[in-house]
């Protein structure tokens, strides 16, 4: 028996023993669809997150000090103030000419000096923290903590001195409000201190807390970065958001007093904890709009609340049912199930909980009128966090906005439409500034504030124009989801037109082939051996910026098709797209190249697999449509996982999805089985490590991309359906053409499908090596058995 085993054992007794643990009671239905736990968190990426879309928590659950770390999505440092534009037109030209000259190492030098704002401190940060101080370190017994995907709900249950206490936490999006409930059976009561606080910067207070009332505590800061850079200099920045973040107490029983910003409550028997925050950058009298949600909440009880919040939350996750039919270790658990599945053993289960809580993910942290969700979602304890918690814009934030149309969370796709809306207006002044182009241009990384600058310390890191070429896919999708002509006419061909005007003039002839090329162009993070055999990365065109740049044109005649738009502008795109240089060619190893020539590679297992956006998540490569690129797209991924790739959670995440495109099963189970193993903390966030949130939404993508794909004009059922996944069930998956899918399965064999359509018209739909086609017109719901034959 090894020591992994060893340990695990004696982490379950310890726990049956110890902690007496059960499962928590669920009444959302069974099975229960949660995550659970037989202790409280000892780490930030044990604690169970909530969120509303912009205000979100991490709830610890200590029976003696409870920690709730707090976020809001817009707690940003400085403004909209380090200007739009770096070097000029006159640079550009120069640096093409080095490119030209074959200067590689000068150009890579040169990219940097003249284009780049380098490297910036500038984070998204906590909002900070309530600390529920218990005067009581009694051991407690019978100890859960569960966080109900079902009802978005935390919920810590245990006992002191035969006095159950339990504590419920969420956050509602109706009511603005994160609420905590805490309860007890004991006749004395619970006695326990409330205090708001939050870190320091760089040695600098950060808050000042008051009590309003004698139930009430305000929490009152400016969001600064004292070590804050530009450019790799310092730059303090004493300025940001405002922000109040308020604490309001009902109890019943007992006394409460206030002193000092903090609030002490004895022999209560019951506390209702409600939270709200309102910051300028939504609000210009933030702290009005506090009290009047405070107010609004008085006409409420938790119950209430907790009710609406519901009503609220399921509509969304309900759409959608994920069950392979295997919930016999619902009992024990995650943080055991995951040790298990890391020590070799698989649990369908935890895989179908993974998806479920994807979705839960994107619910709360993405709704209708919040800030997109950035590289940790909303949730991040930190005033410096792990890359600026921003918006990497070369795969992580478009990764964090995959499930959002297949799973049927077209809603929460909302916010990064407003954003990018936003980065567009920014990116016209510096792609004329700084380039002389029209349209918009858009690098790899950006903020709150939404600037369109190059930030790079080195040139393969973030000497990338395709950002915003990236994102305008994510209109096209919302628009082939939904058919919706309102959103592709206001929103979308807008935001599309401006990305391809950009391009319209950024390409250039290429020496030598004489077609258009994007240049000067990087390949994400990545780099080759140059000539002299030393590391390069500036190009005169790489495979992913030639895919982007032939997509964004492909997608914007078709927009315009749609909407009966035919002009000089369409016609100068359909003539550049003609003669554009392709992004998908095959070296003479078989494999696709990832620049302009093929060169060897100083890291052949590199994260970033960017030369195969044509196979995900373009559309481009295909079985039936390119099977020669589609047999290059195999051997390429094959040839980076060969030499060590998909070091981080996202970078498995994609592989997930690539191998679902390349209808491979068992390869797609096998990263998914990798990803729980690798790439998975105690509370199931994705590793990078550290935590970013984008590996979590990538794998619910790519599950779903197992089950259902519609990216070529066939709706594909079950394209990549492992083994392992003998039997189960997918009720709700959204396709292209606005389809709804419920799909079942068993022995591995479809057993029906059921198939909505709220446009109507004929859809071809294909099985193993059955194709049918499938006329809506007179009926939207259609139901199929396992040979693809109509039953009633």
């Amino acid at each position: 028996m090894n020591t992994s085993t060893i340990k695990l054992l004696t982490t379950i007794l310890l726990s049956s023993v110890l902690f007496s643990c059960e499962p928590p009671n669920d009444t959302t239905g069974s099975p229960p669809n949660r995550l659970w736990y037989a202790q409280p968190a000892t780490g930030w990426d044990h604690a169970l997150p909530v969120g509303n879309g912009r205000m979100g928590a991490m709830v610890f659950g200590d029976p003696n000090t409870e920690r709730i770390q707090l976020n809001e999505d817009s707690l940003w440092p400085g403004g909209p103030d380090w200007g739009d534009a770096k070097g000029s037109p006159e640079d550009l030209e120069e640096l093409r000419r080095l490119l030209g000259d074959g200067k590689v190492h000068q150009a890579d030098r040169f990219i940097v000096d003249k284009f780049s704002m380098g490297q910036i401190i500038r984070s998204h940060q906590t909002m900070g923290d309530l600390y529920i101080d218990f005067q009581d370190e009694t051991p407690v017994e019978k100890y859960t903590r569960a966080l109900s995907l079902d009802s978005a709900l935390v919920t810590v249950r245990y006992t002191k001195r035969g006095a159950q206490i339990t504590q419920r936490v969420f956050s509602s999006a109706p009511d603005n409000v994160m609420a905590i409930s805490l309860t007890t059976t004991a006749t004395g009561g619970m006695n326990f201190e409330l205090r708001l606080d939050r870190p320091a910067d760089h040695g600098h207070p950060t808050v000042i807390t008051s009590n309003l009332s004698e139930n009430e505590i305000s929490m009152k800061g400016t969001v600064t970065q004292y070590g804050g850079k530009l450019n790799a200099q310092s730059v303090p920045l004493d300025y940001g958001v405002n922000f109040e973040t308020r604490l309001k107490v009902k109890h019943s029983g007992g006394s409460i007093t206030a002193s000092n910003g903090r609030l002490s409550l004895e022999g209560v028997r019951q506390a209702e904890i409600y939270l709200v925050s309102a910051t300028s950058f939504y609000h210009e009298d933030y702290e009005q709009n506090n009290a009047e949600t405070l107010l609004a909440l008085d006409k409420s009880t938790f119950e209430q609340l907790l009710k609406r919040h519901v009503e609220d939350y399921q509509p969304l996750f309900q759409r959608v049912t994920f069950d392979l039919g295997e919930n016999t270790l619902d009992s024990l658990p995650t943080d055991l199930r995951l040790e298990r599945v890391k020590m070799g053993t698989y649990d369908p289960g935890l895989v179908d909980r993974m998806f479920s809580y994807g979705r839960y993910l994107l619910i709360s942290s993405s709704r209708p009128g919040t800030n997109p969700a950035n590289l940790q979602g909303i949730w991040n304890e930190h005033i410096e966090a792990p890359w600026n918690a921003d918006y990497h814009l070369n795969i992580n934030l478009q990764m964090n906005y995959w499930p959002a149309e297949v799973t049927n969370l077209s809603e929460c796709h909302e916010p990064l439409f407003d954003y990018v809306e936003r980065l567009v207006e920014r990116g016209r002044i510096t792609a004329r500034e700084q380039y002389g182009c029209r349209g918009a241009v858009i690098h790899h990384a950006t903020d709150l504030w939404a600037p369109a600058w190059m930030r790079a310390a080195q040139p393969y890191w973030g000497g990338w124009v395709h950002g915003g070429g990236w994102l305008v896919q994510h209109f096209w999708e919302h628009y082939l989801f939904n058919k919706n002509r309102e959103f592709l006419g206001q929103k979308a061909y807008p935001a599309m037109k401006a990305i391809a005007l950009f391009y319209l003039d950024w390409l250039i002839k290429h020496p030598g082939d004489g077609k258009w090329v994007a240049a000067p162009s990087t390949s994400p993070e990545n780099s080759y051996l140059a000539k002299d055999g030393e590391r390069a990365a500036v190009s005169l065109g790489t495979a992913m910026g030639q895919q982007i740049v032939a997509e964004v044109f492909d997608h914007t005649l078709k927009a315009a098709e749609e909407l009966d738009i035919s002009d000089e502008f369409t016609k100068a795109i359909r003539e550049k797209l003609d003669n554009l240089r392709s992004g998908v060619v095959i070296g003479e190893d078989g494999r696709i190249l990832e620049w302009d020539q093929p060169y060897d590679e100083p890291e052949k297992g590199h994260r970033h697999m960017s030369h195969l956006y044509a196979l995900h998540p373009g559309h481009v490569i295909t079985k039936q449509g390119t099977p020669a690129l589609f047999a290059a797209a195999r051997k390429t991924l094959d040839y980076r996982l060969d030499h060590g790739g998909a070091g981080t959670g996202w970078s498995r995440a994609w592989l997930i999805n690539f191998s679902a495109r390349l209808l491979d099963g068992e390869m797609a189970d096998e990263h998914i089985r990798l990803f729980l193993q690798k790439s998975t903390a105690l509370n199931l966030f994705d590793l990078h490590p550290p935590f970013q949130i984008d590996g979590n939404f990538g794998f619910t993508a790519g599950v779903a991309e197992m089950l259902l794909q519609s990216h070529t004009d066939v709706l594909e059922i079950l394209p990549a359906l492992p083994k392992a996944w003998s039997e189960g069930k997918v009720t709700g998956l959204k396709a292209r053409g606005d389809f709804e899918v419920d799909l079942a399965w068993e022995n591995g064999k479809l057993s029906q499908a059921e198939i909505r359509s709220f446009v109507g018209g004929q859809q071809k739909v294909r099985y193993g090596g059955k194709m049918v086609s499938l006329d809506f017109t007179e009926n939207p719901v259609i139901r199929l058995n396992h040979d693809l034959r109509t039953v009633n």
